[in-house]
């Protein structure tokens, strides 16, 4: 995502949580600390017309966005454009995010989505994330909770040569 994306991704956000969107503000301020802290990405396809319209370009019709530090990575936003749901672009995107907390070495990543959002509950239970904790009436205005889910990436493997572990007091 560049600051190039921001009305776009403003639009959809307002779309998808009305009671509850950031700001233009808040995204510039999340993209201020891409090169630190931050990933956001966003998922363009081709406009859904038959054939597409002539100089037609790609679309955004999703983004998400990643805090990480300290081992630790935080799943700030994912949002698809409900007329692009079920099409596999939020797993796409959460893909996306959890590459990068793997690369920078993210021990866990932790998210809080709506307890009444069971579509994206299931998404993220299908990428290995359990529920923790609950945040009761989280999002506002609308009250309602919020659940903490938590994925622990999977420690290395011991390899094994010989008699005992590689880099041990055998070698």
């Amino acid at each position: 995502m560049t600051p190039d994306d921001l009305p776009v991704v403003q639009r959809l956000e307002a779309l998808l949580y009305p009671d509850d969107a950031w700001s233009t503000e808040m995204f510039r301020s999340e993209l201020a600390d891409q090169a630190g802290t931050r990933h956001y990405v966003v998922a363009v396809a081709p406009p859904e017309s038959s054939p597409p319209a002539a100089g037609a370009t790609e679309e955004i019709v999703g983004y998400a966005g990643l805090a990480a530090a300290g081992g630790q990575g935080d799943v700030q936003t994912i949002g698809v454009r409900s007329d692009r749901r079920g099409r596999g672009i939020g797993a796409a995107l959460l893909t996306a995010l959890l590459d990068e907390a793997a690369r920078r070495d993210c021990e866990v990543v932790f998210l809080e989505v709506r307890a009444d959002n069971e579509a994206a509950r299931k998404l993220y239970e299908r990428f290995g994330f359990t529920e923790i904790s609950v945040r009761k009436r989280y999002y506002q205005p609308s009250g309602v909770d919020a659940i903490v889910m938590c994925r622990q990436s999977t420690p290395p493997r011991k390899r094994t040569t010989g008699f005992g572990p590689v880099g041990g007091a055998d070698e």
